[in-house]
């Protein structure tokens, strides 16, 4: 995928007719908030008065990091692993809520360290048995980044070829967090600090070792001096990677993606600083209680639909604000005009 490619546009007719419709339905204009900015975006895309979103696309990418081997997570690897078997067998909590939404779920493997066998439901596409431990080296190099944009890409298409009306990214990976901060951290120009949380359940004494790891880390490798890529490439994960190269390819696609919790919207944040356009097409699902979060949420100028302190990844955030989207379109497609009704206008 070419990164640079223009970003597909949102005619703002289709957005006028959807303000016009929504202007007519029988409620006081804007009372239902952000519902109202959902259903126009959708009849907009759509270039329809009765959205839908009956097709869900939703991809896990799972894979190792380097940086584990410092500490910095609660879990050892192998679970990553495990909970790649968990997906398959319907057990994880995204399971169970791609189930309930009716929604197409795929796990792509892209370099977990314990090999986890042919599965149902999961894409071999492994790059390396997990990253390179970022403390030391690049967590990636220019072939592995790439080959994770192109992964990426390919579930995307896959969105795309099952006529998808959503696309959700979902992550696994052990220390997975300690890279997102990294990336919050160098994007942002913050302190390791202001951005590290407890991740898998990290107690005060080792968010504190995992931030000072992110700050050698950054100091290391001179983040303020990359690009944007090469921050990623650095400092990143092959599921962040695939995230962020899936959410540029969707909005080149004009595909909107639901954005999860605090992983999947570092990857976000990537894909800005990549493609700033992008963001256009970018619904964000939740707000997590991993602390950097609200960070990047704020730097993004993006206001998540829900806050339920959720902090568990695997696109579940994501999931749980589909039904919004539904009712969103639901309203916008199925309510009276004050004409229909024979109900009075105000002022």
């Amino acid at each position: 995928m070419n990164l640079k490619d223009p970003v597909a546009k949102i005619s703002s007719e289709n957005i006028q007719q959807a303000k016009e419709r929504q202007a007519q339905l029988t409620k006081p204009p804007g009372s239902l908030g952000k519902l109202e900015e959902l259903a126009i975006m959708f009849s907009a895309i759509q270039k329809t008065q009765q959205p839908t979103v009956d097709k869900v696309h939703i991809t896990i990418f799972a894979a190792d990091h380097g940086i584990a081997a410092e500490g910095v997570s609660a879990f050892p690897q192998a679970v990553t692993t495990e909970m790649v078997k968990n997906f398959s067998r319907g057990g994880a909590a995204i399971s169970v809520l791609a189930k309930e939404q009716n929604a197409e779920l795929e796990v792509v493997d892209l370099g977990t360290v314990v090999e986890a066998g042919e599965l149902d439901g999961v894409i071999s596409a492994r790059i390396a048995k997990g990253t390179a431990n970022f403390l030391h080296q690049a967590a990636m190099t220019e072939a592995q980044l790439e080959k994770a944009f192109q992964a990426g890409e390919a579930a995307v298409q896959r969105a795309l070829d099952a006529d998808a009306n959503v696309f959700i990214g979902g992550d696994m990976g052990i220390a997975n967090t300690t890279s997102a901060t990294a990336l919050a951290c160098a994007y942002l120009n913050k302190a390791a600090t202001e951005v590290a949380g407890a991740g898998t359940g990290l107690d005060e004494v080792g968010i504190s070792h995992k931030a000072q790891v992110i700050k050698q880390a950054l100091e290391k490798h001179q983040a303020s001096s990359l690009s944007a890529v090469d921050i990623l490439r650095f400092f990143g994960g092959f599921e962040i990677a695939a995230l962020t190269a899936a959410y540029i390819f969707a909005a080149q696609k004009g595909l909107p993606v639901v954005v999860d919790g605090f992983i999947t919207s570092a990857a976000a944040l990537a894909a800005v600083k990549i493609t700033p356009e992008c963001t256009d097409w970018f619904i964000y699902s939740h707000q997590s209680h991993e602390q950097g979060h609200k960070l990047i949420l704020n730097a993004l100028n993006a206001e998540p639909l829900i806050n339920l302190n959720m902090r568990l990844g695997e696109g579940s955030g994501a999931a749980i604000a589909v039904p919004l989207l539904r009712q969103a379109c639901a309203i916008h497609s199925n309510m009276a005009t004050f004409a229909e009704a024979g109900v009075s206008t105000g002022e």
